[in-house]
């Protein structure tokens, strides 16, 4: 009784005779908005009627595959990099970090290769460094006859210093500065000295061509390297980054040898890179120990936590708050797990799906470097008479090195999505504007006009479903069962 009442509502309210059905059809094709439809409708020529269908599924199919070419296109991921040299009046100076490639002073060190050999082990957390095999031997008598040897205060009291007898010049901008406007920083050099660290508001250049000058004595008869194991230079090594980031030497270092004047004019150059899947960069990472993402402190704080969970300490080299590691635990364990983390990919960076993926904004400082003998004839006896030392002392032994900005500008390389949302609309609606004159409005009523024939459809099928069993109410030709039950009976 029930879906005989729904049948003949949806027959009397909502399906519509087949002549106002007709109509609507004829009705909707006359007045939409969609062009040529109406020209196949009202006109009364055959040949008419077939040439603008033509015309109409031509149109149509171009339409289509314009609109799946776009969609085909902005699901690619598209990128345009845009280059702006931006000129300023005043520009920040980044932080410097000097090394002296002669990193022990000599006199301290009753073995000197063992000394190199245990501060590679322990730099090798940040550049990997390969222990031979022949000082396998010599390396354990040592740690096990020096236990509470600790490398880091040795090297702090017994590495390079800065001090007046090594810095024997410096000038900022016109002012002098001091080894106290320095910060002492270990890398794999030992001992380095970052100026600029704080990045001070007042270490700004607002004329090209000065900067930071410097002069150092890498005193190479208190400070030495092991030939053997292929330390042969002497000079200073330095490396330009960002007052926020930590220095990196590996491939990034240069070096200045002694008796050289080395002038650096250097650019400042920004890179804004596009999210996933646009680029490469994911804005959500943050560190736990520097102030800005970048993909060597993120390497050090992803080294730091393996080591720190397989050793049970920490080392001195990399950022943390966990116990230092003795000398024991860089050569057993430290040392292995860097391997094991480099050869097993545990922090990878480049990529959005690697440990360490691209920073979304970037500093770098693009130099170029140009040498020069340090000091003429009067130079030298300026300097022989001002330090009290020999020409010879001079060119064996002095650095002079020059850092300043080649122009008051900087370049920003800004990676841009290629088409956008919007862009994607316009493109999409200059489709359908130019082959159907279609537009928003159009694709409503097509919308409307769809849902309504479903409609239509879902009710004529549900009128022509049969008609459902009458489970509950038994004819009265067929017997009940009490009726069945007594007929068995008397049989």
């Amino acid at each position: 009784g029930i879906l005989e009442k729904i049948r003949l509502y949806l027959t009397k309210k909502l399906l519509p005779h087949l002549e106002d059905r007709r109509k609507y059809h004829q009705e909707f094709a006359s007045s939409t908005s969609f062009h040529g439809v109406h020209n196949i409708v009202q006109t009364r020529s055959k040949t008419r009627k077939v040439l603008w269908l033509l015309v109409v599924a031509g149109c149509l199919a171009i339409v289509i595959w314009q609109i799946c070419s776009r969609f085909i296109y902005y699901f690619s991921w598209p990128t345009t990099t845009t280059v702006v040299v931006q000129y300023v009046e005043n520009v920040k100076f980044p932080a410097v970090t000097f090394c002296n490639l002669n990193r022990f002073q000599a006199h301290a060190v009753s073995n000197l290769r063992i000394i190199f050999l245990i501060w590679n082990i322990v730099s090798g957390v940040l550049q990997k460094f390969a222990v031979e095999d022949k000082y396998s031997q010599e390396l354990n008598d040592f740690l096990l006859g020096n236990q509470n040897f600790s490398i880091k205060e040795f090297t702090r009291k017994n590495g390079f210093y800065l001090n007046s007898s090594t810095l024997l010049e410096c000038e900022f901008f016109g002012k002098p500065c001091y080894p106290q406007d320095f910060e002492h920083v270990f890398t794999e050099y030992g001992n380095c000295f970052t100026f600029n660290h704080n990045d001070l508001p007042a270490r700004r250049v607002s004329l090209s061509g000065r900067g930071l000058h410097l002069l150092f004595d890498v005193q190479q008869e208190k400070f030495t390297d092991e030939p053997a194991l292929g330390y042969t230079d002497a000079g200073i090594t330095f490396v330009i980054h960002s007052p926020k980031e930590l220095p990196r030497f590996d491939g990034l270092g240069l070096l200045t040898p002694v008796g050289m004047h080395a002038q650096v004019a250097i650019r400042q150059l920004k890179s804004i890179i596009q999210e996933y899947p646009w680029g490469e960069c994911k804005p959500d990472i943050k560190l736990q120990y520097h102030k800005i993402y970048s993909t060597n402190g993120c390497l050090q704080e992803c080294k730091a936590r393996y080591i720190q969970d397989w050793c049970g300490c920490l080392p001195f080299i990399l950022p943390g708050n966990g116990t230092e590691c003795d000398l024991m635990k860089f050569y057993n364990c430290v040392y292995p797990a860097v391997y094991d983390i480099e050869i097993k990919g545990l922090c990878t960076l480049g990529t959005h799906n690697s440990t360490c993926p691209t920073p979304c904004e970037e500093t770098d400082y693009p130099t170029t470097v140009t040498y020069s003998s340090f000091g003429g004839e009067k130079a030298m006896k300026y300097f022989s008479a001002k330090l009290k030392k020999s020409p010879e002392y001079i060119r064996q032994n002095l650095v002079r090195i020059d850092i300043k900005y080649h122009d008051l500008s900087y370049k920003i390389t800004q990676q841009q999505k290629a088409l956008t949302i919007s862009e994607l609309l316009a493109d999409v609606g200059g489709q359908l504007g130019l082959f159907c004159g279609a537009s928003m409005i159009t694709i409503i009523e097509l919308l409307e006009y769809i849902f309504t024939n479903f409609c239509w459809m879902c009710i004529f099928l549900l009128l022509k479903a049969p008609e459902m069993p009458q489970w509950n109410n038994p004819s009265q030709d067929q017997p009940t069962h009490k009726e069945k039950k007594k007929g068995i009976q008397e049989c």
